[in-house]
């Protein structure tokens, strides 16, 4: 996992073939004039999904994680609690190959997410995102999803 600010974005470029132009699409978009919903940049290669949530309780939220893409999470506006674990550190409960969605369980360490952070997760990196925690806000969050392969 790698979690920095938008500013950064141009040290991860070299981190997969796709990666710059997903910074790219972050960096120039005017997201105040888009609606939620899945957007392609690059077909099912490379698509942003936009959401906007109120972070809820941590007993609502599951570990997941993903097989076929890298996810890029950027908060937008708001925050949120993000929790992380290594993949080897939680036990598998499902995994759905149409929607790419590995549920797990266990436990990992939290973080706060603040507007302006980005986070990189690959498919060895469990993640729960979306959490309310002391200081969070309702979230637009931007998730670039980048195909692995092909």
């Amino acid at each position: 996992m790698v979690i920095d600010r938008l500013k950064n974005a141009a040290l991860y470029f070299g981190m997969h073939p796709r990666m710059a132009e997903a910074f790219r699409y972050l960096q120039k978009t005017d997201f105040s004039k888009i609606e939620p919903g899945r957007y392609e940049i690059d077909g099912s290669n490379l698509f942003a999904l936009i959401q906007n949530y109120d972070p809820k309780p941590r007993e609502k939220a599951r570990w997941e994680a993903h097989r076929k893409y890298i996810d890029v999470q950027y908060v937008l506006t708001g925050a949120e609690l993000f929790g992380y674990a290594s993949l080897e550190r939680l036990s598998s409960v499902a995994y759905n190959e149409a929607k790419d969605f590995h549920e797990l369980k266990g436990e990992g360490d939290f973080l706060q997410a603040a507007a302006g952070t980005f986070l990189i997760l690959f498919p060895e990196d469990a993640h729960m995102p979306g959490i309310a925690g002391s200081g969070s806000q309702p979230v637009k969050k931007i998730v670039v999803k980048v195909l692995l392969e092909k």
